[in-house]
């Protein structure tokens, strides 16, 4: 039995897509990811793991669908993810797909496999309370792993479904936390990276913080480098910061969510922090680590956001000097307040924001790669070239270019010489 693998989304889907597949392993499946378009890849099961972050997940979601019953129609089709557990009531619009799921659940996967008969089956439990006890042993394919350490948000931003498709904050036991990153140590990573759904919240519920699971972690032989995934910036206080500064192993580099750098705006999106609090964390960030790197999700065209709004959330952008941002569109979700206000955006204005705010990144990101001329790095191998080259990270995930073919997760120290087309190139020690 073959099953293949189709992941939409963030780090926390592609680590959920990956114990899934262990957990069909267990049962004898040959798994692998899936490329569309492939045809002859002889698939009993198709799973899609969908996300729900945005309106155009959605579409690329029923596109993907209709396409996979076109090209395998013997093969079961099974959809899991947010898309489901958000929206249950769409569940019997997906016509193409066999069995319906959510994220609650994702070990159910093998047993609604072993009871389908044929007949359509829609099984979308509810979140509990406790984190699932997912746990992985490998991350085939990746020199880093991901380790999922939480899951829920009980933010309710107002642009955000993710609280409905995900639940509310819970946290993995630290003694599992532990366990899952011997484990991946034990099978050849060097490097983990700490993923959840609202990461800076791991262990409110307990009494405890991000920083003790950093610690954790940080406390396993064999691992030589510990990054974090995406963080919310009102649970980085001066605490957890300061406790995060002890561990050498921790990787100096923050995906610290902004979305506006517009006060009024942060407000109608229900942010819980405005754009003092946030500056004061990037400046707390870079006195603590060294080469400190801070990267950021930026909206634009949100409900509301006037031409004068958007200005104030671009210099405030250029004043942080962002290592890198990703900047997105605001996009429609039904379920939220934000979906039904009247002062919506127009397409146009959003595409130009992006467009504007884009070009700030990209300044900020040549910038900060720039001061790397001359300096000897450290760089985590990856991926081989076709010109002779290997591509790679640093610890802060400056993009590098080394000269010559090294084996994937080989650390190497190289000098950087220019900066082109968005990366750092590189010459190693040895040459």
């Amino acid at each position: 039995m073959k099953a293949y693998f189709y992941t939409f989304g963030c780090k926390v889907n592609q680590y959920e897509s990956r114990a899934m597949a262990a957990l069909l392993e267990a049962e004898g499946y040959e798994t692998a990811p899936y490329q569309p378009g492939e045809t002859d890849v002889g698939a009993n099961v198709l799973v899609i793991n969908s996300c729900s972050v945005t309106g155009e997940s959605d579409r690329k979601l029923r596109q993907l669908l209709r396409r996979l019953r076109r090209e395998h129609p013997e093969a079961i089709i099974l959809l899991s993810g947010c898309m489901p557990q958000a929206y249950p009531e769409k569940a019997e619009t997906f016509t193409d797909v066999d069995i319906v799921t959510g994220n609650a659940k994702r070990k159910d996967v093998v047993r609604l496999l072993k009871e389908y008969r044929g007949e359509r089956i829609v099984d979308i439990p509810k979140h509990t309370p406790e984190c699932e006890s997912l746990s992985l042993k490998q991350f085939e394919g990746r020199t880093r792993a991901y380790l999922k350490i939480q899951d829920g948000c009980n933010q309710f931003c107002t642009y955000c479904i993710i609280p409905y498709a995900r639940g509310r904050i819970r946290s993995k036991p630290l003694e599992d936390v532990r366990k899952e990153a011997e484990e991946l140590a034990a099978a050849g990573y060097t490097e983990l990276v700490l993923v959840g759904i609202n990461l800076t919240a791991y262990g409110r519920e307990r009494g405890e913080t991000l920083a003790d699971a950093v610690s954790a972690v940080c406390a396993v032989d064999g691992l030589k480098r510990v990054r974090l995934g995406s963080l919310e910036p009102e649970d980085m206080t001066e605490a957890v910061i300061a406790k995060l500064a002890t561990e050498p192993k921790l990787c100096p580099q923050f995906h610290l969510s902004l979305q506006s750098g517009c006060d009024a705006t942060l407000k109608r999106m229900h942010r819980r922090y405005d754009s003092a609090l946030y500056r004061s964390i990037c400046e707390q960030l870079r006195a603590a680590f060294a080469d400190c790197a801070i990267t950021s999700d930026v909206m634009v065209g949100f409900p509301g956001e006037t031409e004068e709004e958007f200005e104030q959330s671009l210099a405030f952008v250029k004043s942080i000097g962002f290592t890198k941002i990703h900047v997105f569109p605001y996009s429609k979700r039904p379920g939220t307040p934000a979906a039904t206000w009247p002062q919506q955006v127009t397409r146009q204005q959003k595409a130009d924001r992006s467009r504007r705010m884009t070009e700030v990144g990209e300044q900020s990101a040549e910038a900060f790669y720039r001061d790397y001329v001359g300096r000897e790095i450290e760089v985590l191998c990856e991926t081989p070239c076709e010109d002779g080259t290997t591509d790679g990270y640093t610890a802060n995930y400056t993009p590098v270019r080394v000269a010559g073919h090294f084996p994937s997760g080989t650390f190497v120290k190289a000098t950087v010489v220019r900066v082109k087309d968005g990366a750092c190139e590189a010459i190693p020690e040895s040459v």
